[in-house]
Order: C-alpha cells, then sequence, then structure tokens
C-alpha cells in the first residue's frame, strides 16, 4: 500500500474516533488532500485509491495537474484554497468546484459575472481574516454579515467560511470564533483545520478538513 494511502486512512481513523457526540450521527468530515506543489505522480495513488477531494493553491498548476485527470474521472472534486485574482476567475471557475477563498466584493462581483457567461455554478466558502492579521487575505469579522448578504444577493452558492488562524497560536479559540459566526449566519459548512490541528477544528464542527503534508509528506 503506498504510504499516502496508509497517511489518509490514519487520518480518517483519527477524524472518525476524534469526533464530538452530537456530530456523531451527521456527516464525518471531509478531508481534502492538498495536493499543491507535489507532481501528479504522487497523487496517483490516492485517485486510484478511491479518494476525491484535492486542494491547489494556484489556479494555472491546477490546469495542468488536473485538466486531463478530471476529463477522465468526474467524481474528483477540486477546491482551491489559496487567494484568487479576479483576472484569474474565468480559468479558476472552469477547473474548480469548490473556492474557498472568497473575500472582496470585487472578487464576488467578477465570479458572478463569469459563472452566467459560462453557464456553471460553483460552491464557495467566505475566507474570515479571524485573527486580524494584515498580511492575510479575508474579509474582516465585522464586515462578514455585509458582504454574506452581498454574495447571496448576487445568488452565489455560499458552503459557508473558511479560516487559516495565526501560525504558530493556539488555534481553538480562533475555531471557535469561526463556529460562532457560522451558527450566526445559520450556515452548515465550515473550512478550517489542517495538518497540525484538524483535531482542534473537529472539536468546533469543521466539515472541510485541508490537509496536505499529514498525506504527502513534507514540501520540499
Amino acid at each position: 500500500m503506498h504510504h499516502t494511502i496508509k497517511n489518509l486512512l490514519k487520518i480518517n481513523q483519527n477524524v472518525k474516533s476524534n469526533l464530538p457526540i452530537e456530530t456523531k450521527t451527521s456527516a464525518v468530515p471531509k478531508v481534502i488532500a492538498v495536493s499543491k506543489t507535489f507532481k501528479i505522480d504522487h497523487i496517483i495513488p490516492l485517485i486510484g485509491y478511491g479518494h476525491l477531494d484535492y486542494g491547489e493553491n494556484k489556479v494555472q498548476e491546477a490546469i495542468e495537474k488536473w485538466t486531463d485527470i478530471k476529463k477522465e474521472n468526474n467524481n474528483i472534486k477540486l477546491h482551491l484554497i489559496g487567494r484568487l485574482q479576479s483576472n484569474k476567475v474565468k480559468t479558476a471557475l472552469k477547473i474548480f468546484d469548490y473556492i474557498h477563498s472568497l473575500d472582496s466584493k470585487k472578487l464576488a462581483d467578477k465570479i458572478f459575472l463569469q459563472q452566467k457567461e459560462l453557464k456553471l455554478e460553483k460552491n464557495f466558502f467566505i475566507q474570515v481574516n479571524i485573527g486580524k492579521e494584515e498580511q492575510k487575505s479575508g474579509i474582516s469579522e465585522n464586515q462578514l454579515s455585509d458582504f454574506y448578504n452581498y454574495c447571496k444577493s448576487l445568488k452565489l452558492n455560499i458552503l459557508g467560511l473558511m479560516c487559516i488562524p495565526p501560525l504558530n497560536e493556539n488555534s481553538e479559540k480562533y475555531f471557535k470564533k469561526m463556529r460562532e459566526l457560522s451558527d450566526k449566519l445559520g450556515l452548515k459548512q465550515l473550512s478550517m483545520g489542517m495538518s497540525a490541528d484538524y483535531l482542534n477544528a473537529i472539536k468546533y464542527g469543521s466539515t472541510y478538513l485541508r490537509i496536505g503534508s499529514n498525506i504527502f509528506g513534507e514540501r520540499t
């Protein structure tokens, strides 16, 4: 068995055994295998095993890696977890099924127009800058409600919220806050938790875990 499959099975086991009691009856969080920077031959064993959700950071890299594979296997779901520039929206909508980094009205407007033109409807998460970090993208907490309503007025399919908590801090308080914001808006999905803190994210109801190095190994 390939090491990536072993790693995935271990993560799935960890996820199941750490689910809070109240979520035992609902869906188990989805693991997005974050394959950014890894060559496709590194990913093929997981695809062969039947894993369907993959995360990429860059639109161009995703096009090069996934175009042919998605034609052969249309069950594969591709998630954009990196920043989306508005000039890349059209290309992104063609390859990605989920975009986790919606964070401005300018971007929402562009997506609205391109979805109409391409006759496509994709799934979106609003990225929240939960740690109030200047260098990070994401909508601020106090603008979130207005922004969510704006996206709804454009009929964008907003599934939930996404965050990347500050590095080297205990992420738990940020996940707790995200859960509160999500509940306030009545959203069902939460994209949070990475290799180092996914078990914490599960406690607060994360439904999409973005896990890279715990599956594929450290990036060089």
